[in-house]
Parts: structure tokens; C-alpha cells; sequence
């Protein structure tokens, strides 16, 4: 499949309700739009790496720059057919997963479309329906909080995931457990901790989660094992593993029993595979997480969350959950059933979604094409 031109738009998408970690705060959400281009076929995808460098060491200006100057003129007028040689074609630029994915995740969806089959089949996907659970950030309040909790549980998801940071910790755990006394929690640190903090996470072994995702810095592993022999609740990574040989490493170090799997944040879909399948085979349990992408993104990481290791429900949302209006048309909805809330697969070739022109106008930043060079 020979790619003839590639678009890049860099976004910002503004927010219902700012989202506050232990890295920041965010009031709209910084994306990086690919379109690319193979005949008469388009695929468009999308990266999410905030605005700042804060959650990893990428931040979507640099992004944007990065694909436009570096990644994108490495792929035009190229036959490229499969996703691995894609990545050893992009490997001469050293780390930018964000950067990387943009493109990985385009070249999935046009082959998607090539083959006229949906990208969840493609990737080996089985199923058109996913589980997926509810997020919190840090709120005003713990009785706001609690009143979106009681919301979620009404609404019967499987699992909740609470941000976690100091000043935003074990009293807020204890309010939330005197609630909630069996509904299935976890906390996500986003790299808020350090080793020193043992004695912490020692106490929280007492509320019964489902596992601490990421407490320690955003690239150690080795830490992360020393605490994981420390406590009884699963440390699940997220920042951490960026590529494979991560993912492999913190394995065999004993760093996670649960892998969190974003695949902008690991370079894209063929990376995310190799790590889902990595995974299966060692034992460790995976779930897809979201950097909260318009509908575009969404669906991809959708497709990638149907095969057969990822396990725990999906951190993937509702456009109404994070957004007045989505970038992404149409829209993503849950669908309520008997067994908990779900997100179904469009069955269409690809992901059957792409930007809504007008608010795409609205949004963008900033925008450049790299096409082929003219024949002589």
C-alpha cells in the first residue's frame, strides 16, 4: 500500500470539567490529527499527548512538529504492508511513541480500509462489544465525588478508577471505601510517589483494590518490583512501558501484575499487539487506557481492546462524558445491557469515523501537508 499524502493538524479540544491528576491540570485536550492518504482511500487517526509535557516527555507542538519535519516525509511514496515494517522504517528517530502512533495507527485504519473490513477484525479482534469502566479525577470536593460515584454504580459499571494524590489520598479512599464497600476500585497515581512512600501503600492494601496503577516515576521499573514485594495489591503500569522491551523487562523483574496499554503511548497498534500478545503469554492481564481522544481515537484504541487479553474493563468514555461537542463524528455512546455499560464497534471498513470539518476548523492549531515530491 503505497502512501501518497499525509495531513497533520494539531487541536485543542476544551473540556466540560477540567481533569486534575498528579501531573496537572487540563482544561481542553491537545491532539494531533493525521489524515493520510493511498489512492483513493483516507484514513484518519489521532495522538494525544496534552499540551504540555507533563504526563510524558512528548506534548503535542512537539508532536505535530516532529511528524510534519521528521516521521511523515520518512513514508511518502512508500509501499509499506505491514505495521512492523512501518515501525523499522520510523526507528531511525529515537523514542516519540506519541509522534510514531500517529502514523501507526493511520496506516492500520487504511489497511482496514483497503481489505473493506473493520480494523477490530483486522487486528485479530473477535468480539464488537467492550467492557469499560469509570474514571474520577481530582474534584472540588469528596462529597462530589461521591455523588458521581453513586452515579456510576447505579449505572452498573464493572470497575471505577480514582486519581490519587497527595492531598487527594487515604481519607479520600477511606470516604469512597465507607460508601462503596464491595464495588471494585482502583487508583491510578499517574507518578506521584516514591519509594520512600511504602509505608502508604502498605495501608492502602487495607481497602481491598483492584490494583495502584503507576505509583512510582514515569520511567522506572525497577522500584516499581521493590514495592510490588512490599505489598499485596497488584501495581499495574502505565507510563512506564513505552515499547516492548519495557513491557518485556518489568515482566521479568516482577514490576506489575497488571499492564495498562495506551497505544499512542507505546508508538501505535503494532506495538500495543506485541505487547497484548507478550502479555497473554506470560501470564500478565492487560486493559486499553485513554488520553481522553475525540471519537477518532476512541475507536481505534476500541479495536485494539476487543482482543482476547485485555481483560479489565476499558478506559474509554462516551463523548458526553469529557466533551460538549466531539472532534470525531459520530459520536462514541454507551450501550446499557444486562451485564454493565459497553462501547460497540461500528461495522464498517476501518473505524467508520472522522472529524467533523466545522469543528475540526474550530479546533486547529495548526496544519501542514506532506505529499510526494513532483516526478521529473
Amino acid at each position: 500500500m503505497r502512501i501518497d499524502t499525509i495531513e497533520i493538524f494539531h487541536v485543542a479540544m476544551p473540556l466540560i470539567y477540567p481533569w486534575r491528576t498528579a501531573y496537572g491540570e487540563d482544561a481542553a485536550i491537545d491532539s494531533v490529527l493525521v489524515r493520510m492518504r493511498s489512492g483513493d482511500l483516507e484514513a484518519w487517526s489521532e495522538t494525544t499527548p496534552f499540551a504540555a509535557p507533563q504526563y510524558s516527555p512528548e506534548w503535542a507542538r512537539g508532536v505535530f512538529h516532529c511528524v510534519r519535519e521528521w516521521l511523515a516525509p520518512s513514508l511518502i511514496g512508500r509501499n509499506i504492508e505491514s505495521g512492523e515494517e512501518l515501525q523499522q522504517i520510523l526507528s531511525f528517530v529515537k523514542g516519540n511513541p506519541f509522534a510514531k502512533s500517529s502514523l501507526d495507527i493511520g496506516w492500520w485504519i487504511l489497511k482496514a480500509l483497503e481489505e473493506g473490513q473493520p480494523l477490530y477484525r483486522l487486528l485479530g479482534g473477535n468480539r464488537p462489544e467492550i467492557d469499560v469502566g469509570a474514571d474520577f479525577g481530582i474534584m472540588d470536593s469528596i462529597d462530589d465525588l461521591l455523588r458521581g460515584l453513586e452515579g456510576a454504580v447505579d449505572a452498573g459499571f464493572k470497575r471505577v478508577k480514582l486519581k490519587f494524590r497527595p492531598g487527594w489520598d487515604l481519607e479520600m479512599l477511606r470516604q469512597v471505601r465507607g460508601r462503596f464497600p464491595s464495588e471494585t476500585f482502583h487508583i491510578d497515581c499517574n507518578s506521584g510517589y516514591q519509594l520512600s512512600d511504602v509505608d502508604m501503600f502498605r495501608r492502602i492494601d487495607e481497602f481491598g483494590l483492584a490494583m495502584i496503577e503507576q505509583p512510582l516515576a514515569h520511567d522506572d521499573l525497577l522500584d516499581h518490583a521493590k514495592l510490588q514485594k512490599e505489598i499485596q495489591t497488584p501495581v499495574c503500569l502505565d507510563e512506564s512501558i513505552t515499547t516492548l522491551e519495557k513491557a518485556r523487562k518489568a515482566i521479568e523483574l516482577g514490576s506489575c501484575r497488571y499492564v495498562n496499554v495506551k497505544p499512542a503511548r507505546v508508538g501505535g497498534l503494532t506495538i500495543a499487539k506485541q505487547i497484548h500478545d507478550l502479555c497473554k503469554e506470560k501470564g500478565i492481564p492487560c486493559w486499553i487506557g485513554s488520553m481522553l481522544e475525540s471519537a477518532i481515537g476512541t475507536r481505534a484504541n476500541a479495536a485494539m481492546a476487543t482482543l482476547g487479553n485485555f481483560t479489565y474493563p476499558a478506559d474509554l468514555f462516551p463523548t458526553s462524558r469529557f466533551y460538549h461537542q466531539d472532534l470525531g463524528s459520530p459520536h462514541v455512546e454507551l450501550f446499557q445491557e444486562d451485564d454493565g455499560p459497553k462501547i460497540v464497534l461500528l461495522d464498517r471498513p476501518g473505524t467508520g469515523t472522522e472529524p467533523d470539518r466545522e469543528m475540526l476548523e474550530r479546533c486547529s492549531l495548526s496544519r501542514a501537508l506532506v505529499n510526494c515530491p513532483l516526478q521529473s
